[in-house]
């Protein structure tokens, strides 16, 4: 799968992790048509479409248990790259085990360290030791590699299928809400109008180092009727008085109150990077 995504960068979406991975079923769930490429790192997927060896990228940046994913809202600003949508994947956890395991043989089991945050109740239950790794699926490699019946993974069903694992335990996680949201990059910005659906506008920006700064920048967003879905901050340079913040609000740029909106942030700001205008995922409106 991935050499024909190699071959094919126009038709290729590139994604964090082994195949298996959470992130290669957000691909093939928004783009089945596409061809997944694999990358090692966050950087590898930004890079690769950046170079043209893939269209899009499928990047994830929140989690409805864990909450944000490390070190993407550092990347974000300068990839030179555009969000372009957004997509919301339902994370279900599994147990993997290669053939001949059962849940009297295991020891331990490895994972992500979100997903095992995520299915600690499940890991006491059976008295399972935890070791972390840097990938669901990457695990459930490693664990087919060595053929040990006293180690599993957790990771997802697809994983499973691709590396020859058996589900010993299926949807181990301890929330029925887990959620995971995708950002999907490319290199050109969507191309989008006002009033034509709603849509979300994602943006970084740093205030003044002046008083109530974040509070007056912020203002023109509540007397204007914007509603700010998400807003957090991250320091910047390694110095703690810098601090950069990253928010999605619902409406387009051109739109009157949002434009009034923008004008108040530039005004108390250092900067504002506009990372891209897109459609809003139907999984808004089911979770109003």
């Amino acid at each position: 799968m991935a050499k024909s995504a190699k071959a094919q960068p126009a038709n290729s979406i590139a994604f964090q992790g082994f195949l298996g991975a959470n992130s290669h079923i957000a691909c093939l769930e928004a783009f089945p048509k596409m061809k997944p490429l694999p990358c090692a790192q966050f950087e590898d997927a930004f890079a690769a479409v950046q170079n043209g060896k893939a269209r899009l990228a499928m990047i994830p940046v929140d989690n409805s248990v864990a909450g944000r994913v490390a070190d993407i809202h550092h990347i974000l600003p300068h990839a030179g790259l555009h969000i372009i949508g957004e997509h919301f994947l339902r994370v279900n956890h599994h147990l993997l085990a290669v053939p001949g395991a059962s849940l009297k043989t295991l020891k331990r089991v490895e994972s992500h360290v979100h997903a095992l945050g995520q299915c600690r109740n499940f890991i006491r239950k059976h008295k399972l030791s935890p070791i972390v790794s840097a990938d669901t699926a990457g695990a459930a490699k490693d664990v087919a590699a060595r053929g040990d019946k006293s180690v599993a993974a957790i990771a997802p069903k697809l994983a499973a299928e691709i590396y020859g694992l058996k589900v010993l335990a299926a949807n181990i996680e301890d929330a029925d809400h887990n959620t995971t949201r995708f950002l999907i990059m490319a290199r050109s910005p969507l191309k989008t109008k006002p009033k034509n659906g709603p849509v979300i506008t994602s943006f970084v920006f740093r205030v003044r180092s002046v008083p109530a700064a974040l509070y007056k920048a912020l203002g023109g967003f509540a007397t204007n009727g914007v509603n700010m879905t998400k807003l957090e901050s991250y320091m910047v340079g390694g110095h703690f008085s810098a601090a950069q913040f990253y928010a999605d609000v619902e409406g387009h740029p051109n739109d009157p109150a949002l434009k009034l909106a923008l004008e108040d942030l530039r005004f108390y700001s250092k900067e504002v990077i506009i990372l891209g205008t897109y459609p809003a995922h139907p999984f808004r409106a089911k979770a109003k």
